[in-house]
C-alpha cells in the first residue's frame, strides 16, 4: 500500500478496506513514467555498457523498460559513442519518427561533447544536442551501469513532473 499511496496522491480509509481515489491524468503520468520504452543507438564503446544495462545484471525491466528495435515504438533514445557528421542526419531522422513525448539520454562524453576527438577531428559532431534536443546528460568513458541507471531515475524524475496536457 506504501507504493500506491507514494504513487497516486489521495487514498482514502473505508471501513471493510482501502480505496484508491485520484485523476485519471494522475495515473496515465504515473504509467507514462514508469513504462519507459527504449531504442538504443550504440555507436562506439560505450555501447558496451549500455548493453550490459539491460542484461540480466542490472535488469532495466526492473524499471518497466523495454527494448524497442523500432523508432515508432519507442519513446526514449540511448545515444552512445561518437557522432560523425555521416551518422547526424540518420539520429535526427529516427528522432523525427519517435511519437511524443519523446526523451534522449546522452550517454558517454564522446556523445556529450565529442570526447578526445573534439579538437583535431572534422568529421564527429561536437555534441549530440546540436542535432536532437537531449534530457539527460550522462559524462564517462565510458559510463558505468550504475550511472546510466542513475541518469534513467533522473528522467523518470524528470518525466513525473511533467504535465501531461
Amino acid at each position: 500500500m506504501v507504493l500506491i499511496q507514494k504513487a497516486l496522491p489521495i487514498v482514502e480509509k473505508m471501513p471493510g478496506g482501502q480505496v484508491v481515489v485520484t485523476s485519471m491524468d494522475a495515473v496515465l503520468d504515473w504509467g507514462r513514467k514508469n513504462s519507459l520504452w527504449y531504442m538504443l543507438f550504440g555507436l562506439a564503446c560505450c555501447a558496451i555498457e549500455m548493453m550490459a544495462t539491460g542484461a540480466s545484471r542490472y535488469d532495466l525491466d526492473r524499471f518497466g523498460m523495454i527494448y524497442r528495435a523500432t523508432p515508432r515504438q519507442s519513446d526514449l533514445m540511448f545515444v552512445s559513442g561518437t557522432v560523425c557528421k555521416k551518422m547526424a542526419p540518420r539520429i535526427k531522422r529516427l528522432y523525427d519518427q519517435m511519437s511524443e513525448p519523446k526523451y534522449v539520454i546522452a550517454m558517454g562524453n564522446c556523445a556529450i561533447s565529442g570526447g578526445p576527438f573534439y579538437y583535431d577531428t572534422y568529421s564527429v559532431v561536437k555534441g549530440v544536442d546540436l542535432l536532437i534536443p537531449v534530457d539527460v546528460y550522462i559524462p564517462g568513458c565510458p559510463p558505468r551501469p550504475e550511472a546510466l541507471i542513475n541518469g534513467i531515475i533522473h528522467l523518470q524524475k524528470k518525466i513525473s513532473k511533467e504535465k501531461s496536457y
